[in-house]
């Protein structure tokens, strides 16, 4: 009886989010307008059908969204509109990981991806750092924080072939800190990330083709400091490890390749001859390469009636069991985006005025900020929409919209690396056997002040030479 009903209510959890993602394709390529009313609806049944079945901490994060709706609505006469853009707000990041997840559906079943994270997990020590980080990025793009579970899996079972217990704690660790600071090392400029679909999304006039070139600097940043470290700060072993060549060659990569072509070159042309911002984009291309590589994997074993069955167990089983994901991203969108209406008219009782600091000084807190508040606990979700509607305009800072995209996502990517309640440190520390804490402050402590400092002086440099 109780698995029965369980079964009815992931049923409902995946139809739910297949509507809400089709109506957020609707809405950003201005398409049967006459159906976005449903929209909030629908959030609002989805929030109560997943609030029902998360644990306690995660029912928090809802009872907080309910008591700012109070709030806001006792306080502001405009309520109404605020809390309508708060659930369009959940509404699209429900819509975004759900068309995210199709790709690392299919990905997880690639024995081409499988191959090719076993080769970078077995490359030599003096490339191994090297190999996981630009191949790690690959892998972020198409998986998303699957490449963590994936690249971090691999890299346990290519370290437990190292008898020496030395040898293989040390390997463990520059393997893993690799394959983090990889995946963060994507949020400045993939088209993927949520850091990306998120700023452009709150700072007005800005887009991802004008922000991707800066952001890529801030990859290379952000990876080529974390490879500077593992270079200079090698272990001293007493002993010496064994050499291997990993096993296949480079070629394992292409498939990896020729995928991440076909996803760029798509957003990229299809940004130039549409007038659809990048994250509608995102949310019709990736499920429909998904799809395509289904059908391929599939090619010899039925594939429309293996690909349906798939599909549905998607929509039933994956997505469904994603509740605890789902309602802290939706919920820390909402939350921010009520919770930045109640503190605009706080801080102007108050007599805070953003726009009396240096510019460059606001640029530079957000790099800070930023991964400050997920020490408390505040998801960058909930803290860049909560801080960037109360940025003065970029036409005041004598910047331009773009570079406050870069600053925010800046400090976002070191929330990644630092703060002990985001899903890469979680995943980090649970496959090194250590808690979350220790690897934002004891493993990635002096890289993310370097970065900070690096990032800062680049969130500058760009805002105002050119």
């Amino acid at each position: 009886m109780f698995s029965e009903m369980r079964n009815r209510v992931d049923l409902m959890t995946g139809m739910l989010l297949v509507a809400i993602t089709c109506l957020v394709i609707f809405h950003e390529w201005h398409i049967a307008a006459w159906m976005a009313p449903a929209k909030p609806v629908l959030v609002l049944l989805l929030v109560a059908t997943l609030a029902a079945q998360v644990r306690v901490s995660r029912k928090a994060f809802v009872a907080v969204a309910l008591g700012l709706t109070v709030a806001l609505a006792c306080s502001a006469p405009g309520w109404r509109v605020v809390t309508l853009d708060g659930l369009r707000s959940a509404a699209f990041i429900a819509a975004f990981f759900s068309a995210l997840s199709t790709l690392r559906n299919v990905a997880q079943t690639s024995a081409a991806v499988q191959a090719a994270g076993g080769f970078l997990s077995g490359q030599r020590p003096g490339r191994r750092y090297a190999a996981l980080t630009v191949g790690g990025q690959g892998f972020a793009l198409l998986l998303n924080y699957g490449a963590i579970q994936l690249l971090g899996a691999l890299a346990l079972a290519n370290a437990e072939t190292e008898p020496d217990a030395e040898v293989r704690g040390h390997r463990i660790r520059r393997m893993l800190l690799a394959i983090q600071r990889a995946f963060v090392s994507t949020l400045p400029w993939s088209p993927l990330s949520f850091a990306m679909a998120i700023s452009v999304s709150v700072v007005p006039g800005t887009s991802w083709a004008q922000a991707m070139v800066p952001g890529l600097v801030s990859s290379a940043l952000l990876a080529g400091i974390g490879w500077g470290l593992d270079t200079a700060f090698k272990p001293r072993l007493s002993v010496t490890p064994r050499r291997q060549e990993p096993e296949g060659s480079w070629a394992l990569m292409l498939p990896l390749l020729a995928l991440l072509g076909v996803l760029v070159i798509s957003v990229i042309s299809l940004s130039a001859i549409t007038d659809v911002r990048i994250v509608g984009l995102v949310v019709v291309i990736v499920p429909v390469i998904a799809l395509v590589w289904m059908l391929i994997q599939h090619w010899t074993q039925a594939p429309v009636r293996s690909v349906a069955w798939r599909f549905g167990d998607y929509v039933t089983k994956e997505l469904p069991g994603y509740r605890e994901e789902l309602t802290l991203l939706m919920m820390a969108g909402y939350i921010g985006t009520v919770g930045s209406a109640l503190l605009g008219p706080l801080m102007q009782r108050a007599g805070l005025d953003l726009a009396v600091f240096p510019p460059w000084l606001l640029l530079v807190s957000f790099v800070w900020l930023i991964p400050l508040a997920g020490q408390l606990g505040m998801n960058p979700i909930l803290a860049v929409t909560l801080l960037a509607p109360l940025i003065p305009g970029a036409e005041s800072l004598g910047v331009t919209p773009t570079a406050i995209v870069v600053a925010l996502t800046s400090g976002w990517a070191l929330s990644g690396t630092s703060s002990p309640f985001t899903a890469t440190t979680l995943l980090i520390g649970s496959f090194g056997g250590i808690s979350a804490l220790r690897v934002g402050w004891a493993w990635n402590g002096v890289y993310t002040m370097l970065c900070g400092i690096m990032l800062s002086l680049w969130v500058v440099i760009y805002a105002f030479a050119f």
